[in-house]
């Protein structure tokens, strides 16, 4: 199964019940084992866990740390973007190149980088005098 089709098959998953906007994502880990998220909404924070912070915390949970590839749908007109807060942890796991594959339930699709959805990451070398 593609990451895409993982991350579909989750985001069915999503509980979503005060924005009804469900989220998947997949990732495949440098190891090859593949790990998958949804948002999950509470009432006390409404706006809830991302789907990408599952799938890293599921990878975590699994062993891994390193993240080779990811995918992300959600059911929106154009492909939905990692919030800020999910984009620093994906760069926490991946390297700058690896490819985040963005699309919609449609299928419409674009890749980009990680570097490229987070330019300027913060990283180690910021406290490097620490």
């Amino acid at each position: 199964m593609s990451l895409i089709e993982t991350a579909r098959k989750v985001r069915e998953n999503a509980h979503a019940p005060y924005s009804n906007f469900k989220v998947g994502a997949a990732l495949r880990a440098a190891s090859g084992a593949v790990y998958a998220g949804c948002n999950v909404e509470n009432v006390a924070y409404p706006e809830g866990t991302c789907a990408e912070a599952g799938a890293i915390a599921a990878m975590v949970a699994g062993g891994d740390s390193q993240i080779a590839e990811i995918a992300v749908i959600a059911d929106s007109p154009k492909p939905v973007s990692p919030c800020g807060g999910c984009r620093q942890k994906i760069a926490e796991f991946a390297s700058g190149d690896v490819i985040v594959t963005l699309t919609t339930i449609d299928g419409v699709t674009m890749q980009t980088t990680v570097a490229d959805l987070l330019p300027g990451v913060f990283d180690a070398d910021y406290m490097s005098r620490v």
